[in-house]
């Protein structure tokens, strides 16, 4: 299935050598989800291929050369690599750290979970930098990391999805809660607006419990979501491309528990993963469809994964939202779908950063001089 029969994404060439920084931590409560998958990432890397520099972010914000996983990156190499990637080093200044010298391509990649890697302002800082990075562009990734503008744009582009409702901390006051539950009934979904990896979200079956969910919910963002709870199926499949996107085999979440939670991806395991997802026919085709409108119009970019939920006898796909940065981990459904599709995740990762390099010298525009 790998590669695509287009080549709109395949103007530039990976070169033999480039010079790769890989960001990981963060100052999102998604820092140890981070960590776990920039080791799957930096062991995979070909070393003949990428000068790996890994730089962890500290909840606090602080730069740090990865000093643990640089050293044995120069000596066992990457197989003698902890579960989870070290932050403590010396502190860095990100502009020389990301200044373009020497003859190998820069790329950074962003394995940053949540807010303050994954919703823009990383990106923005890349862009400023004018280095090619792995992910969606600014507003990309602000728009699919914000749930309640993802379920506007997706609502404006036709997309099916389930029943929602949008409200800000100073509105949630008895009368609004009622009438949230009045239209959308039990059970529901109450959900920080921006978070990923399910941090924040609970699942809410009975009045008694939606005070403590919005609390939770509150923890994180003070915009929230609600969503009407769906009795279906839970497929993802995995995009890749910028001007022409395309999809991997579509694979089944089998939950361990109420719903898909954090605890279920990510300590204890208890999901199952299908793949391929065994559907009706024409499913995998209008999910695959669906998956790159969805992509396009919320300006996704070099990858995503696009989840969906499936009403079998009723309404069938209903999207769900775009991850713009997927889990690496060795349970993430993402490199496992594209596996699947015949791309190996060390090929994978080589493919996004030629995408990054494409998606940059796409953009590239002469700059003026003179007075």
């Amino acid at each position: 299935m790998f590669p695509p029969d287009n080549t709109g994404d395949r103007r530039v060439a990976l070169p033999d050598r480039v010079r790769l920084v890989v960001l990981f931590g963060g100052r999102s409560p998604e820092h140890d989800v981070s960590r776990t998958s920039a080791r799957e990432v930096i062991a995979a890397l070909d070393p003949d291929r990428y000068d790996i520099t890994p730089v962890g972010i500290g909840r606090d914000g602080t730069w740090m050369l990865a000093t643990e996983t640089a050293e044995i990156l120069g000596g066992a190499g990457a197989g003698a690599l902890p579960t989870r990637l070290a932050i403590g080093g010396p502190t860095l200044d990100p502009a020389p750290l990301l200044a373009r010298a020497g003859d190998a391509p820069l790329v950074v990649l962003p394995i940053l979970h949540g807010p303050n890697g994954e919703d823009g302002t990383m990106q923005g800082l890349l862009e400023l930098a004018d280095v090619p990075y792995v992910g969606s562009g600014v507003l990309g990734s602000a728009l699919a990391m914000d749930k309640a503008k993802a379920k506007e744009v997706i609502t404006q582009a036709g997309i099916p999805q389930a029943s929602y409702e949008i409200a800000p901390q100073w509105e949630l006051d008895d009368e609004r809660l009622d009438a949230i539950v009045g239209r959308l009934g039990f059970p529901l979904f109450v959900k920080p607006a921006n978070m990923g990896s399910s941090v924040g979200v609970s699942r809410v079956t009975d009045p008694a419990g939606l005070p403590a969910a919005v609390d939770a919910a509150l923890d994180h963002d003070e915009w929230l979501v609600f969503e009407e709870g769906i009795a279906g199926r839970e497929l993802e499949v995995g995009v890749l491309g910028s001007v022409a996107p395309h999809t991997s085999v579509i694979g089944e979440i089998v939950p361990g528990s109420d719903f898909y939670d954090y605890d279920d991806k990510y300590v204890h395991g208890t999901a199952t993963m299908i793949i391929p997802a065994e559907l009706p026919d024409g499913v995998a085709e209008e999910m695959s469809r669906l998956a790159v409108a969805a992509f396009r119009a919320l300006r996704g970019e070099i990858l995503g994964r696009a989840d969906f939920f499936y009403e079998t006898g009723g309404r069938g796909l209903l999207f769900n939202e775009l991850n713009t940065l997927p889990g690496c981990t060795p349970v993430s459904m993402f490199p496992l779908l594209w596996e699947a599709a015949g791309l190996s995740y060390p090929a994978l990762l080589d493919e996004l950063v030629r995408l990054a390099l494409d998606r940059h010298a796409r953009r590239s525009r002469p700059t003026s001089s003179g007075a």
